[in-house]
């Protein structure tokens, strides 16, 4: 299913968050990200404590929260290939437009993901 798009521009700068169930995972899908220009950066946050409810139930469990910053063009590439790297059924993969920045970053961003 392709990415929905609300008003976004596909060069337009996004930070992506998404959540992994451990440090590892997060960092094969920051590298990976990285190697393939699908974001010009990738920040791991540490363990966080994430409370939802899934099938039914409340859990609650550690995540490492994943921000990738990249552009509208490359997300539904991003999502396709996070989606696979996955051990989530369903990944958190959401993507926020960078409404602000500093100009000579979000340059080195969208040079950064381009092909």
């Amino acid at each position: 299913m392709p990415a929905f798009f609300y008003g976004m521009s596909e060069s337009e700068p996004l930070a992506v968050l998404m959540t992994a169930a451990s440090a590892e995972e997060a960092g094969r899908i920051a590298e990976m990200l990285v190697q393939k220009k699908l974001a010009a950066c990738v920040q791991l946050l540490p363990e966080m404590k994430t409370v939802y409810v899934w099938k039914g139930e409340v859990l609650r469990e550690k995540e490492i929260l994943i921000i990738a910053k990249t552009t509208g063009s490359n997300f539904e590439a991003l999502e396709r290939e996070v989606r696979a790297l996955h051990s989530y059924e369903t990944p958190e993969i959401i993507a926020l437009p960078i409404v602000r920045g500093s100009q000579p970053y979000l340059e080195w961003l969208v040079r950064s993901c381009a092909s």
